[in-house]
């Protein structure tokens, strides 16, 4: 009988086709788009529930998000029963390349697809200062 274990072979099969094409596997794919005034960021979660999802700004300049999910199943038959458990876990950071609004974020989960809106930093190029009304 061998130690050999199956599935660590798979899994490191899959990691070796991954680094050779330049894939990883364990990773979220996403989009960013510079719409101008926002970026926005399209993350691929299927299977996901909205609860399983955690999205964070990390000092105006990089996003993250990662998802977890845990199922488990139970099935019998006759004597024999048999219990399968599956968890699963992602996360990305997506550096931007400018500085956005913390408050100007927003983030929405629909058909598997995480569609998250950073409105930018708005810098005023008057530096005069602000005007402040005498009553």
């Amino acid at each position: 009988m061998s130690d050999r274990d199956p599935f660590s072979e798979i899994e490191r099969a899959f990691d070796m086709l991954g680094e050779q094409f330049g894939v990883d596997l364990g990773s979220i794919p996403v989009d960013v788009i510079d719409e101008g005034d926002a970026f926005v960021v399209h993350a691929d979660l299927p299977g996901y529930d909205s609860a399983d999802i955690d999205v964070q700004l990390v000092e105006d300049r990089k996003l993250t998000i990662s998802a977890s999910a845990s199922e488990e199943r139970e099935t019998s038959d006759g004597h024999y029963v048999q219990r399968e458990r599956r968890e699963q876990s992602l996360s990305r950071s997506v550096p931007l390349p400018e500085a956005v609004e913390e408050s100007e974020t927003t983030a929405s989960y629909e058909d598997g697809v995480l569609t998250v809106r950073l409105g930018k930093v708005t810098s005023d190029t008057d530096d005069e200062g602000t005007d402040i009304p005498v009553n």
